[in-house]
């Protein structure tokens, strides 16, 4: 699973994935960001990428607006075809990708403790996360647009790291940008695979990061 990020540098987000579009006005570098929050996210429209805020944690359509009870910030690969929430999106490709530079995973001790580490890429300083957007309309006529991140089953690197669930975000190779966005559905669900383990970084960091409202630079440190 993936449910804290890193966002920063603005301008290298909207060069990295050729924003034609960009509606999120100032983005504020942000060392924590959580669930329910309003994140940036790049989506295709006639031709062109579109970059604008959607809340973090799938609201669907047929929801009117309301957020579902059970945890949508990610989509289980397994059930983009059939679960309720992934289903829609999927079929009618509502694919997106969320710019980060950096996540974080938990790792359980034995001692019953979690350890939380941040991994980042070696090949790309930003980088994406495969994701599934939707609009859901409220009683009173507000458009909510909302998003979750996909998961696979975890690699080996990562694996040794969430090592309890054992899930990783999919993380998209630069060259699945355009296929991911706006390839048809068999093209699309082939880039989500797990990145390779020789590009990962990781290592431990403060558990300052389990508090949203923690957030600073530091968060990043290595505590090693």
């Amino acid at each position: 699973m993936c449910g804290r990020y890193v966002i920063n540098n603005q301008t290298a987000i909207e060069a990295a994935f050729k924003v034609a579009h960009p509606h999120w006005g100032e983005l504020r570098d942000s060392y924590n960001v959580a669930p329910s929050q309003s994140v940036p996210v790049i989506r295709q429209i006639q031709g062109e990428r579109e970059g604008l805020l959607m809340r973090w944690g799938l609201v669907p359509f047929w929801a009117k607006g309301i957020p579902p009870k059970v945890s949508t910030i990610n989509a289980r690969v397994e059930n983009l075809h059939t679960a309720a929430s992934w289903r829609g999106p999927w079929k009618h490709q509502q694919r997106c990708i969320l710019p980060a530079s950096g996540f974080y995973e938990w790792h359980l001790k034995e001692d019953g403790n979690k350890q939380p580490y941040y991994i980042h890429l070696q090949d790309q300083a930003i980088f994406g996360f495969a994701g599934l957007w939707d609009r859901s309309t409220t009683d009173s006529g507000e458009v909510i647009e909302s998003c979750t991140i996909i998961t696979l089953p975890a690699s080996p690197f990562m694996a040794r790291i969430h090592n309890d669930k054992q899930r990783e975000p999919a993380l998209l190779l630069s060259e699945d940008h355009e296929v991911w966005l706006s390839g048809n559905t068999q093209d699309a669900f082939a880039s989500l695979k797990p990145y390779p383990d020789e590009l990962l970084r990781a290592w431990p960091v403060s558990k300052r990061v389990n508090t949203p409202r923690n957030n600073d630079s530091s968060l990043i440190e290595s505590i090693d």
